[in-house]
């Protein structure tokens, strides 16, 4: 099984992970679906997925995100997607998974819109 590199910054709000890799296919992809699972239970509370680094994803890495979204937005948290190359917004707008995931622009604006929403839930 092959281990996908992460880049990854952990915090009490969120945690960003930047996979290290140009592509996430069927050899990667269980990683990063093993990896987000263990993250939640690990107890991180929202998470970025920072792609900047890849630049093609097949089914399997896009099955891996729907996981991690499902994993964590289950727990009223958040899952972002950031920084979406040109290939992959393609596949996300065919498949229509755009209207499922949470795809901001760039790593900022997720961090926002996470302490946004922690504000929000606090103030409820």
């Amino acid at each position: 099984n092959c281990i996908m590199k992460y880049e990854i910054e952990k915090n009490d709000l969120y945690y960003i992970i930047t996979p290290k890799e140009e592509k996430i296919d069927s050899v990667l992809a269980p990683s990063l679906k093993a990896d987000l699972i263990t993250y939640e239970v690990e107890g991180a509370k929202n998470i970025i997925l920072d792609l900047k680094n890849v630049k093609f994803m097949d089914s399997s890495g896009l099955s891996a995100m729907l996981v991690g979204n499902r994993t964590f937005r289950e727990k009223n948290s958040s899952f972002i997607i950031c920084h979406v190359s040109e290939h992959i917004n393609k596949i996300l707008n065919i498949s229509k998974l755009d209207t499922v995931l949470d795809i901001i622009p760039t790593r900022q604006e997720a961090i926002d819109s996470i302490q946004l929403d922690e504000i929000e839930k606090g103030m409820n």
